[in-house]
């Protein structure tokens, strides 16, 4: 018997009928766990280990490609220590991006958004974390409209408020989400607080709010949902956590493990 956290929501995408489970297992930068972060071998890895989504991070180039990595700089991931934003997609394609995770992903090269989009299968989502700034907006809406993927598969993620706010003006059918971590202040309360979100949330026009688990209240969760947007978590490897979190109302669940994940929230 399924556990009575597994969902379906239904509905047409591309005119044929697909159901999500709910909440949906977000592959962080891929099956990061097994295969190099935000690598084309990790997203296709994340799909055979049965991931409804993929989430990856995402740069603007010198010379204006977008490209698939999380730091500013590729000093975590190569042998050399390039700026994206200084440095052309011709030179950032020479660094092997794979070794430093394991010698059997040596030679692996850093991909485009546009490749990346290639491996995401009819009915699956992508969820795109955008780090730089605003001016990359055109770029990511022109090569959304190249990939031939259905909006509803899209959603565009991103710490920057006027990242979110530029994407919804010129393209708002796409969904997108504010991430936020939590602190306290030396005061002893938590920022962002319920209230900051929410006015966070309208002001950009955003659809959700995704959070980090760190933090994260029942209470802040149930406001968020209470007022009509979405809410996700990240980045969870751990079953309970996981599963206190769907208890509370998060619709989906970041992890670096998908298929284990699924295991631990689905078990039979």
């Amino acid at each position: 018997m399924k556990s009575t956290i597994e969902v379906f929501v239904c509905g047409l995408v591309a005119n044929i009928n697909v159901c999500y489970a709910d909440p949906l297992i977000v592959a962080h930068r891929g099956a990061s766990k097994d295969a190099p972060e935000n690598t084309i071998p990790a997203f296709e890895l994340a799909w055979e280990q049965g991931a409804d989504a993929i989430e990856g991070d995402f740069h603007l180039s010198k010379d204006g490609e977008i490209v698939s990595i999380h730091d500013r700089d590729t000093g975590k991931i190569s042998n050399r220590n390039l700026i994206v934003r200084k440095s052309t997609l011709d030179e950032l394609r020479q660094l092997d991006v794979g070794k430093y995770h394991s010698v059997g992903y040596a030679g692996t090269r850093m991909p485009t958004l546009a490749e990346v989009f290639q491996t995401v299968p009819q009915g699956k989502k992508i969820y795109i974390e955008i780090k730089s700034e605003p001016k990359i907006i055109p770029k990511l809406v022109e090569e959304i409209a190249k990939s031939g993927l259905d909006e509803n598969q899209i959603v565009v993620i991103s710490f920057k408020e006027k990242v979110i706010r530029a994407l919804k003006a010129k393209s708002p059918q796409y969904k997108a989400m504010w991430l936020s971590g939590f602190k306290e202040t030396a005061s002893g309360k938590k920022t962002p607080s319920l209230n900051r979100i929410l006015k966070t949330l309208k002001k950009i026009r955003a659809d959700g709010f995704s959070s980090s688990k760190s933090g994260i209240e029942q209470s802040i969760i149930k406001g968020v949902k209470a007022s009509g947007y979405e809410y996700h978590v990240w980045t969870i490897d751990e079953g309970d956590t996981a599963k206190q979190l769907v208890e509370w109302g998060a619709q989906s669940i970041t992890t670096n493990i998908p298929g284990e994940m699924r295991e631990m929230l689905f078990e039979e």
